[in-house]
């Protein structure tokens, strides 16, 4: 009996330790994180700022010239670290696009640079708060993981088109979900992308950036962006008369197939 014992006491000691040793990864891996959010924003708050991109307008379409592909690159890097970090700053850099490589080239730049930064805070969000949230409160989520299992997609949709509700809370709040990082990534980006269009398409109306500086997206406001910042406000509600027809469960079906 007694050795019985000691083998139980050694196998809880040896789970205990790896369980302080994953507890001690994720506290690590979060300071990190903070750290870098903060790094990041005090060395690129002014720079990514649309006074400062304005002041270096000539510079900028000179480096592009010369360096066509390096500034994609540049872009998007910078694009996936400010989304995927949660730092603000991504409503410039998609307008910046827009100006800078033109509409159709920003737009495809812009969607797959937001949903692969998307992708990346998901991901921390479920590696370091996931399980916490699980052990805390497994029981009260089967019901609520059993939901977003059948009907996830539709609700994900359903989010990326309101604009009243920041990415950076779907992205974290759904790393606590056991969605498919798959079915994340599709449905984000096809969700965010009317949104990546219409602005995409303002920053390419822009004639320059100081005039987006210094007036905003109100200056250069035309009939047709109006109608188009009028047509996403309404994206959410025609996806609602869908969804009332056909059903959540089939809704979201129809947008996982794809």
């Amino acid at each position: 009996m007694g050795t019985k014992h000691e083998q139980k006491q050694r196998k809880e000691s040896t789970i205990e330790a790896r369980a302080n040793r994953r507890i001690r990864r994720k506290l690590l891996l979060i300071a990190l994180v903070v750290i870098a959010m903060l790094v990041s924003y005090w060395q690129f708050a002014d720079t990514l700022s649309m006074q400062s991109l304005a002041a270096r307008e000539a510079e900028l379409r000179a480096w592009q010239r010369e360096h066509p592909w390096v500034a994609y690159g540049v872009a998007f890097a910078a694009y996936v670290l400010i989304t995927g970090l949660s730092l603000p700053g991504a409503t410039v850099l998609t307008l910046a696009c827009g100006w800078f490589f033109g509409w159709v080239r920003g737009v495809v730049l812009v969607s797959f640079a937001s949903t692969t930064g998307a992708t990346v805070a998901f991901l921390v969000s479920r590696y370091l708060l996931r399980d916490t949230i699980v052990h805390r409160f497994g029981d009260r989520l089967k019901d609520f993981d059993r939901a977003l299992e059948r009907e996830g997609p539709y609700y994900l949709l359903m989010l990326r088109l309101i604009p009243a509700v920041p990415f950076f809370v779907i992205n974290v709040v759904m790393g606590l979900t056991p969605m498919r990082v798959r079915t994340f990534w599709w449905v984000s980006q096809l969700g965010m992308l009317p949104g990546t269009i219409v602005y995409v398409y303002a920053g390419a109306a822009v004639p320059d950036l100081h005039t987006l500086a210094s007036k905003g997206v109100e200056g250069i406001l035309s009939p047709r962006l109006m109608f188009a910042f009028a047509l996403l406000g309404l994206m959410p509600l025609l996806l609602r008369k869908v969804a009332d027809r056909w059903g959540p469960r089939r809704a979201a079906a129809a947008i996982e197939s794809k």
